[in-house]
């Protein structure tokens, strides 16, 4: 049933969901949803939601292989190409008018890095070569003005001077690296050298391998670090357990990719010992808490942390079959899932958050963060990794 039911929701819900908030008059799809499910029309268009949304429905079209999914993604693909690339300047827009005009010039590394994950999908999709193109200018992008001998940078103006980290840092620091970007940057290099193989991508995806185990990665406590200055040393004592358990499973794809056994054998035992972590320190009450800051536990019910945890776990047990404790984990928290964070209102997706008593706290249903990137992926890793298998695993 874990397989079956996955599928369905994704092509029964989550794909008419998205599908319904395509912009047909300026382009691209709608940026916001409130929580009491009312659409603005006019509402900015996030350059990360675009992408994702992109990234998405190219995906379920390589899955499913339906027209319409296609065109769906070719959608998303003319709105990127047309209003969110800055042609003067190079790299994508922060966010843009719902009429497609600039509107948050912010260049930031996170944003690169999405756009060059949709891209290399939709390439692959649909064999456009301009797109492998525009992803390959954007990691050149990243490279030339985002990163300097110490890895990957974060925030610029629309001139790629650098200013202060705003849309990623947290919990009261200001960072100048981050786990996150770095992270996000790992995986778009990962999709970009499996369709390229270009071994210029494949060296810089062990660039990055080699910084989350001498940088991010903290063997004394078994978990990566948030929030660093610019030399990594570590701003906050911050345990995000949705980053761990999405970074172990993300990693070991990139490993897979890569298929460099040296590395493989230097980063899978840090992915083994951050899943088993999680297992142990997060796995509460048939889901995932948050994180943990100065040691005390945020116990609300993040809506990607939980789709994550769901990958993150299969992966586990696929590393590692005699671990059946981390299948069933993951079947258990996609009956959390289900139960509790799948929103039932008609028009709607999934609850943003909810907290530990179940009950949903009010926040947008789709808004520049909130995506079909995560839960859209989970449904995807799911039937790709399990298939008829899952049935009776």
């Amino acid at each position: 049933m874990f397989v079956q039911e996955i599928k369905e929701h994704l092509t029964r819900d989550l794909i008419p969901f998205w599908q319904n908030l395509k912009d047909e008059e300026n382009g691209g799809f709608y940026g916001y949803l409130s929580y009491d499910l009312e659409l603005d029309k006019q509402a900015f268009k996030g350059c990360i939601l675009n992408s994702r949304i992109l990234w998405f429905f190219s995906n379920a079209y390589l899955l499913l292989g339906e027209k319409e999914l296609l065109d769906s993604a070719k959608h998303a693909y003319e709105f990127l190409k047309n209003f969110c690339l800055d042609r003067e300047n190079g790299g994508i827009f922060w966010s843009v008018t719902y009429d497609g005009k600039p509107l948050d010039t912010t260049k930031h590394t996170y944003n690169q890095a999405f756009a060059i994950y949709a891209l290399s999908s939709y390439y692959d999709a649909s064999g456009d070569q301009e797109a492998l193109a525009l992803a390959e200018q954007l990691g050149n992008v990243i490279e030339t003005k985002c990163r300097d001998e110490g890895g990957y940078l974060e925030a610029f103006d629309i001139r790629f001077e650098p200013q202060e980290n705003d849309k990623l840092s947290e919990n009261g620091v200001m960072a100048e690296r981050t786990m996150n970007t770095l992270l996000h940057v790992f995986e778009a290099y990962t999709e970009l050298y499996r369709v390229s193989r270009k071994e210029e991508v494949g060296n810089q995806i062990r660039f990055m391998l080699n910084l989350v185990a001498d940088q991010v990665y903290n063997p004394r406590i078994g978990r990566q670090e948030v929030f660093f200055d610019h030399d990594w040393n570590t701003l906050i004592d911050l345990y995000s357990y949705g980053h761990d358990i999405e970074a172990a499973w993300l990693i070991d794809r990139g490993l897979a990719v890569l298929d460099d056994p040296a590395y493989t054998k230097k980063i899978a035992p840090i992915t083994r010992i951050i899943t088993k972590n999680i297992y142990d320190r997060a796995y509460v009450n048939h889901s995932l808490l948050n994180e943990c800051e100065r040691g005390v536990v945020n116990t609300t019910r993040i809506w990607w942390v939980q789709a994550e945890a769901v990958v993150g776990f299969l992966n586990g047990w696929q590393k590692e079959p005699e671990h059946k404790e981390f299948l069933e984990a993951a079947q258990d928290i996609w009956d959390y899932i289900k139960h509790w964070q799948i929103d039932k209102r008609t028009g709607s997706e999934w609850f943003a958050e909810v907290d530990q008593d179940r009950n949903p706290i009010p926040h947008p249903i789709v808004e520049q963060w909130k995506c079909p990137y995560h839960n859209g992926r989970m449904c995807m890793e799911v039937i790709r990794r399990m298939g008829a298998a899952g049935e009776t695993a």
